[in-house]
């Protein structure tokens, strides 16, 4: 197979989505890989380290795009590279489509066969292709949460673990999954006074027999929620539905009677946001103010961090593309249900229920519609 890695252009994107390491186990299998000259060389993977792996440098994404029969990335296609898709590549990446109309339209129009990263599953139920960058974000919105809760970013000028004779911080988590975990352990380390929240009562007491009295653990309805944030000066957003919008945890009335300079962290801002007053900014204007409450809410966090970041999820991601390499992508979905669930688009259809769910589609079953395009094609 002819595989296309682009370079990222999203805002302050610097991953990649290949390695030289991961160009090498394809090159090894028998096929070719085309990488868009520098795209790996703002995080030290140069061109002649692609080279060295088997991989053919080109100039242009329009021609990665126009001759690649797949195409791996990082991040959603923007609208540009949407228009240059077509009837039957395949797309491997992030997609987050549910929050995200026009981005759907522009993929159903393009035939292509999208599978997203973040609706991959596992035998034990888990999202393996989500988890390393949630980890990254978890415990990067602790990082992010310290620093605008400085004065000077507009917070309440609070040092998130504080110091003898002065109260640390309290920070409250939404979510138990791995961005809240992870959030959570980084909130410990520094010292802060935390508090998770979640509505699957096992998860909390699998946190509880973890972390003991270091970690206050809620069952999450609207009482405790109201209670947590109203009480915290650093809350993280790490709610998550696969493939669906978040909820609307954190209501706009209620940032009315939050502390003034407490910062709210959106994690889930890929999938919409779990905060109402939430729209997603970028790493190069990170922050915003509504009702004295400071919003940090960046659409690709990890990106930040954009070496480690890379290789977290090439980790992740390679298996699955050699699978998909290997046996073409018709094969390797029916194959495979997990590499299946991540089916979101093909060939004109919504093939993933929560996608076509939000956002008014008719969904069809991914065998059915795998099915009718292999006869069409016959």
């Amino acid at each position: 197979m002819l595989i296309g890695v682009p370079r990222e252009i999203k805002n302050n994107e610097y991953r990649v989505g290949l390695t030289p390491t991961g160009v090498r186990e394809l090159v090894d299998r028998g096929h070719q890989v085309l990488v868009e000259n520098n795209a790996g060389h703002s995080i030290s993977l140069d061109n002649e380290q692609y080279e060295a792996a088997g991989a053919t440098i080109v100039n242009a994404p329009q021609e990665i795009f126009a001759r690649a029969e797949m195409i791996v990335k990082v991040k959603e296609p923007q609208p540009d590279e949407c228009r240059m898709l077509r009837k039957g590549q395949l797309l491997f990446t992030y997609l987050h489509l549910a929050p995200d109309p026009n981005q759907t339209r522009l993929l159903l129009e393009s035939g292509c066969t999208a599978v997203a990263y973040e609706t991959v599953t596992d035998d034990h139920g888990g999202l393996p292709l989500l988890a390393p960058m949630s980890e990254v974000a978890g415990r990067m919105a602790i990082q992010a949460g310290a620093h605008a809760l400085e004065k000077s970013q507009g917070g309440n000028g609070m040092l998130l673990g504080g110091v003898p004779g002065v109260s640390p911080a309290h920070v409250t988590v939404i979510g138990g999954g791995v961005v809240g975990v992870n959030a959570a352990r980084m909130a410990m380390g520094l010292g802060a006074n935390v508090t998770i929240l979640d509505s699957n009562l096992n998860r909390l007491k699998q946190l509880d027999e973890l972390y003991g009295p270091l970690l206050h653990t809620m069952f999450a309805n609207k009482d405790t929620v109201e209670h947590c944030v109203y009480d915290a000066d650093l809350i993280i957003g790490a709610v998550l539905i696969p493939g669906a919008a978040a909820p609307k945890l954190v209501t706009r009335d209620m940032l009315k009677n939050m502390k003034r300079g407490a910062v709210v962290v959106d994690v889930a801002i890929d999938q919409g946001g779990c905060f109402e007053t939430s729209h997603a900014t970028t790493h190069q204007d990170p922050t915003y103010i509504v009702d004295d409450v400071v919003h940090y809410c960046v659409a690709n966090m990890p990106g930040a961090v954009a070496r480690t970041s890379t290789f977290a999820l090439t980790n992740a991601t390679l298996p699955y593309a050699i699978e998909l390499a290997n046996k073409g992508a018709q094969q390797a979905l029916r194959d495979n249900p997990h590499l299946r669930n991540g089916l979101n688009i093909h060939a004109h259809q919504v093939t993933h229920a929560a996608v076509a769910r939000d956002l008014g589609y008719k969904y069809v079953d991914p065998i059915a519609a795998l099915t009718n395009s292999a006869a069409s094609a016959a």
